[in-house]
């Protein structure tokens, strides 16, 4: 095993006796100063592998030699020992670039954690899209981050930085604009990477069932908890937690919320004691949760330890370069998964494409192009295919551009999908038996390409 060598600054010697030994005792190397001064000295005659640094220290503080690493050694992660209590101070050290914090008294569980993950770190800035996908992530083409336009590649970058922390991020932008995306690169770019990335949509959990969902709940808790069941912070432990659509936590949630990201714990319903987890928080949301705050309807203290770093998406339009590249890897994957030859965009249509503002941003040219691989007849997609007039998703540009509202009731909306859905499976069924099961002949006698057809039956669920 290789030796890490491993920097301690406190000026208080049992504290830096405590962590010399549970350090020690890791296998690792370590060397101690008692001030700013003495810390910057031994980083300038050697090389460190992590940096563990009291805030208060005789000749400045904490956040100094943050700010002097970030400058002189910004590979090196650095890691901040504050006073129980002090979360504004932990921020700020993460804002200035801290990878991560431990509070007084030092838990020696977590900064064995801490110091395990910090080391995990690459010595060397490997840009985000270079790094692989961690094994059991989605595969490289669902999880790459597409297009080289100015802003994707400031993007990437600070991607590859965030990766490096353990700081909280917020991630900002319009819907559709592939937020999700993003929160898995910094997952899998940085130290976590072999560990879960748990995705949730705040706004899809029943107010009543949020607490238990979040942090699980023993046996016996309250009726139908008929055995004891983890929750998302424990599934994401040592890993990843994705906050998606934030905004849509209700008030007692947001409180409940607010302490697991403080105390490090969390609380299953009807547990007597707090679990301590070891989990990142990302999260993002469409709205503008400043306005939130200012409106009432999302807490101030929780916004500022969500927003330690935030990191804005841009929509398709202000990327509008990209577009080639991602139609050609979105009809290259539909074309994989439908088992046929891969659609070509006609000049026309990719011309057409350029030019629309695309308010529901990357998932919506993908909606389109999917279509269109569908309805097209000939080798080519085609303008027409496109109907780019007719897709009645999104009404305006925007990041609260809404969806079209069918005020059709969900029940009869869902009945009327499973009557046509029956209806057209019969159909199908009918004209490949009548052509002993061959594709190419029901295709025909349906009025469909074979590509229409593979598609209804991929989506139909016909073998």
């Amino acid at each position: 095993m290789t030796i890490q060598h491993i920097l301690i600054v406190d000026d208080e010697p049992d504290i830096r006796e405590l962590l010399e030994i549970t350090l020690g005792r890791m296998g690792h190397d370590t060397r101690s100063a008692a001030s700013l001064h003495e810390a910057r000295e031994l980083l300038d005659s050697r090389d460190f592998d992590l940096c563990l640094t009291d805030m208060r220290l005789p000749d400045g503080n904490g956040i100094e030699l943050v700010s002097h690493i970030q400058a002189t050694r910004p590979e090196l992660p650095v890691a901040v020992i504050t006073a129980f209590g002090s979360m504004d101070t932990a921020i700020e050290a993460l804002k200035a670039g801290a990878f991560d914090f431990v509070s007084k008294p030092v838990d020696l569980k977590m900064l064995r954690d801490l110091v395990s993950s910090a080391l995990r770190l690459s010595r060397t800035d490997e840009p985000a899209t270079e790094r692989p996908a961690a094994p059991g992530s989605e595969a490289d083409g669902e999880c790459e981050l597409l297009g080289d336009s100015a802003c994707m590649r400031q993007l990437k970058g600070t991607i590859g930085k965030l990766a490096r922390s353990q700081a909280p991020v917020y991630i900002r932008g319009e819907s559709g604009s592939g937020k999700e995306l993003v929160a898995r690169q910094i997952h899998q770019h940085g130290p976590r990477a072999q560990a879960p990335f748990v995705p949730v949509n705040c706004g899809a959990i029943p107010a009543e069932l949020m607490e238990s969902e979040f942090f699980g709940h023993l046996k016996g808790s309250f009726t139908g908890a008929t055995a004891d069941k983890n929750g998302l912070f424990q599934a994401a432990d040592g890993g990843t937690l994705f906050l998606d659509e934030v905004a849509e936590l209700p008030m007692h949630m947001q409180v409940k919320l607010l302490r697991a990201i403080q105390e490090r714990a969390i609380k299953p319903v009807g547990a007597a004691r707090e679990v301590p987890v070891d989990v990142r928080i990302l999260s993002a949301t469409h709205k503008d949760l400043a306005e939130e705050v200012r409106e009432g309807r999302f807490r101030q203290d929780l916004y500022y330890r969500l927003n330690v770093i935030q990191l804005d998406v841009p929509p398709l339009r202000e990327r509008i370069d990209d577009l080639p590249r991602l139609a050609d890897h979105f009809l290259a994957r539909l074309a994989d998964r439908w088992g046929t030859d891969t659609p070509a965009l006609s000049s026309a249509a990719r011309d057409a494409l350029m030019h629309y503002p695309f308010p529901g941003n990357v998932r919506e040219l993908e909606n389109i192009l999917e279509r269109a691989a569908t309805l097209c007849e000939g080798a080519a997609i085609g303008i027409d295919d496109l109907q780019l007039g007719e897709t009645g998703l999104f009404t305006e540009a925007g990041p609260d551009a809404p969806a079209a509202i069918d005020t059709t009731p969900k029940s009869e909306r869902t009945d009327l999908n499973q009557l046509l859905g029956h209806t057209e499976k019969e159909a199908i069924i009918e004209a490949l038996e009548k052509t002993r099961w061959n594709r190419t002949q029901a295709a025909k006698l349906l009025g469909l390409t074979l590509r229409q057809l593979r598609y209804r039956l991929k989506k139909l669920g016909v073998e």
